[in-house]
């Protein structure tokens, strides 16, 4: 059975107040109605300092969605974990996971965009060392024990939902991250299919003598639209894709490997890649053994057309993959 996820980012290049704050209510309501229909995980991510509204909060967007949902998990992937003080950190994902019972799923990135650390502030050069600090101190505050931070005894509560403690995975494409995941005793969770990197993660495990495990994209993993005509919503709708693919590609380095990798410089260069793709009821059933990631509001796509894509897949796909 395939793996599905509804991802929200909330880009909208063209909004005003009104329209943005109609886009984050119709994320709420696509998620509930996901949640109705057995999507298995609501995604969401962090940017900050964009000029098209990139979600900057996601743990204040998953409180939403657990608050509006029963069942869904719902993984922010990933957050920028220097970007935040440790204790408070610790403090909102253990009220997260109390309110959704355990369906919060949090992976912990460094980011790789400097101009983001210099406005929230952040010293770019010890990035290494704070991720190492934040995940440190997660895992001590939620124990419910007295543990020294910065010179002074302290103690988290709410104790979790969730134990030992809440699920927590450590995302990148580096070297680094993978030894830093195998350290901690913690899932990894590369950034793109990269099996040499899965390797090293469990060699490292094994001289650390700790537990976990790796979750790795597939090969060619897709953001999907679904349409009756591929071609209509391709010629209609293709700029909103493009939008997102050329923001993304922007702040991507020779060094960062991702599964959401585009050089397109139009909107059928875009098509030829495969990274976006625009599929109908059939061809999703016919990738079931894919994970299956749907972006209905990609790149400011209009909330109507948002719709009639996670209604497509939910009416007309998920039934006959659950068959």
């Amino acid at each position: 059975m395939s793996f599905t996820v509804v991802r929200f980012n909330l880009v909208d290049p063209d909004a005003t107040p009104d329209t943005h704050a109609a886009r984050y209510r119709a994320a709420l309501e696509m998620a509930a109605y996901a949640d109705d229909r057995g999507i298995d995980t609501v995604q969401t991510e962090e940017h900050h300092g964009t000029s098209n509204g990139w979600l900057p909060s996601p743990f204040v967007f998953a409180g939403a969605v657990l608050g509006a949902t029963r069942r869904v998990a719902v993984t922010v992937s990933a957050v920028i974990g220097p970007l935040y003080e440790p204790l408070r950190l610790a403090e909102d994902i253990a009220v997260l996971d109390l309110i959704g019972r355990g369906r919060l799923v949090t992976v912990a990135g460094i980011g790789y965009r400097p101009e983001e650390y210099e406005q929230l502030g952040v010293d770019w050069g010890r990035r290494g060392r704070l991720q190492d600090e934040v995940l440190e101190t997660l895992l001590l505050a939620w124990t419910g024990e007295p543990f020294p931070y910065r010179g002074r005894t302290v103690r988290v509560t709410p104790r979790p939902y969730t134990q030992p403690h809440p699920m927590l995975l450590v995302g990148g494409s580096s070297q680094a991250a993978a030894r830093r995941a195998a350290r901690f005793g913690l899932p990894f969770f590369p950034s793109a299919h990269l099996p040499e990197l899965e390797a090293y993660y469990h060699a490292k495990r094994a001289e650390f003598g700790t537990d976990g495990y790796c979750v790795m994209p597939a090969a060619g993993t897709a953001l999907l639209h679904v349409a009756e005509d591929p071609d209509r919503t391709w010629a209609e709708y293709g700029e909103h894709f493009l939008h997102e693919a050329q923001t993304y590609a922007s702040w991507q380095s020779k060094d960062i490997r991702s599964a959401v990798r585009s050089r397109a410089t139009t909107v059928d260069e875009l098509r030829g890649e495969g990274v976006y793709r625009v599929l109908t009821p059939d061809e999703c059933v016919a990738r079931a053994a894919d994970s299956l990631v749907l972006h209905p509001l990609c790149g400011g796509m209009p909330v109507d057309e948002g719709w009639r894509s996670l209604q497509l897949f939910c009416e007309n796909v998920l039934p006959r993959l659950n068959s």
